[in-house]
C-alpha cells in the first residue's frame, strides 16, 4: 500500500475516535458542570481543555470560560483542531481520498456524518440539544467503526484503521485518567465523599466503564481500582493494554522496510502494561506512569508516521 494512503485511512480512522472521545469528555463534563457545585465549576470546565492541550487556543479568544463557550469551542470552531467538526470534516476529507481503498458503506456513513453535523447551529446546541447532539456523535461513530469491522477486507486498510482508532484510543484513555487524578484531586476533606465519587463515576462513564467496573470488582469505586480497570485490565476495551492488544496485532500484520523502532516500541509499552503491578504503580506515582504513557504513545505515533505514513 502506498504509505499516501495509509496515512490517510490511519488518520481518518483516528479523527473519527477522536470526535467520539471528545463527545464523551463533553457529556461528562456538561453533566459535571451543571450538577455540581460552585467549587467544581472552573476545574470542570478546564478539564476538557486539559485533556486536549488546547487551553491556549480557547483563551487567545479573550473570552470567559462558560459552559456554552466551552460546547461552541469544543464542538463547532472550525479553527480548533481538536472540535468535533474539525474531526468529522477530516475524517470525511481523509475518506474521499482513498473512496477506492475503502467500502461504499464506510464512506457513505462518514460523508452523511459530516453534511449532518455541517447542517448543525449553535441554537440546537442550547439546553438538553447538547447531550443530543454528543450522544449523536458516539453514535455515528458506533456505527463507523462497526461498518468498517463488518466490511473492509482483512489487509492493509484494515490495519491501518485499527491502529489510528487504538493510538487514538490509549492516549485518550491515559489523559482522562491523568486529568482526573493530577489536576481535578479533590481536597482531602473530600477524598471518599460524595463528590469525589460522583467524580470517579463520571469519569468511568466517559469511557463506557461504570457497569463494568461493577461486574468486575462490586465494590464502591477507588482510585487504585479505577487505575487498574483502565490501565491494566485486558477485559476493558478502553484500557491501556487492551489498546495495546490491538497494536501489536495491527502491527504484527503489517509490514514495513523500516518499522523495527515502531514495532520494537509497540512491543515494549505492551510487555510493560501485561506485567505491571497497580500497587508499584501507585507507589512510584501514577500521574507520573501516566506522563511516561503518553510520552511513549506520542513517540509510537512519531515512529509509525516515519515507517508507514510519509508520502511517497
Amino acid at each position: 500500500m502506498l504509505s499516501r494512503v495509509a496515512d490517510r485511512i490511519y488518520w481518518m480512522s483516528r479523527q473519527m475516535e477522536r470526535a467520539e472521545n471528545m463527545a464523551r469528555i463533553l457529556g461528562v463534563t456538561h453533566n459535571l458542570v451543571l450538577f455540581g457545585t460552585k467549587g467544581t465549576r472552573d476545574p470542570n470546565l478546564l478539564a476538557p481543555l486539559t485533556i486536549t492541550d488546547s487551553a491556549e487556543r480557547y483563551f487567545e479568544r479573550k473570552k470567559p470560560l462558560s459552559l456554552d463557550a466551552l460546547i461552541e469551542f469544543m464542538v463547532l470552531d472550525a479553527n480548533n483542531p481538536s472540535s468535533i467538526i474539525s474531526c468529522l470534516k477530516g475524517a470525511r476529507e481523509n475518506a474521499h481520498a482513498v473512496r477506492w481503498q475503502i467500502t461504499s458503506e464506510m464512506w457513505e456513513t462518514l460523508n452523511t456524518t459530516w453534511l449532518e453535523a455541517k447542517a448543525m447551529r449553535r441554537a440546537e446546541l442550547a439546553g438538553g440539544g447538547a447531550t443530543r447532539f454528543l450522544d449523536w456523535v458516539k453514535d455515528r461513530s458506533h456505527l463507523f467503526r462497526g461498518v468498517t469491522y463488518g466490511t473492509i477486507v482483512r489487509g492493509d486498510a484494515f490495519n491501518f484503521s485499527r491502529l489510528g482508532t487504538f493510538i487514538e484510543r490509549a492516549d485518550n484513555t491515559a489523559r482522562i485518567l491523568d486529568v482526573k487524578y493530577h489536576i481535578m484531586l479533590p481536597s482531602v476533606s473530600d477524598v471518599g465523599g460524595a463528590l469525589d465519587y460522583y467524580q470517579w463515576a463520571a469519569l468511568l462513564r466517559s469511557v463506557s466503564s461504570f457497569e463494568t467496573y461493577r461486574a468486575l470488582y462490586r465494590d464502591q469505586i477507588f482510585p487504585i481500582k479505577v487505575a487498574q480497570l483502565l490501565i491494566l485490565e485486558p477485559r476493558m476495551p478502553r484500557s491501556l493494554a487492551a489498546c495495546f492488544d490491538q497494536i501489536t496485532q495491527a502491527m504484527e500484520r503489517t509490514h514495513g522496510q523500516h518499522d523495527r523502532a515502531a514495532r520494537r516500541l509497540a512491543e515494549e509499552i505492551h510487555a510493560r502494561l501485561t506485567h505491571a503491578d497497580i500497587e508499584e504503580i501507585f507507589q512510584g506515582g501514577l500521574h507520573e506512569y501516566l506522563s511516561s504513557c503518553l510520552e511513549d504513545i506520542a513517540e509510537l505515533g512519531r515512529r509509525i508516521q516515519t515507517a508507514y505514513l510519509v508520502s511517497e
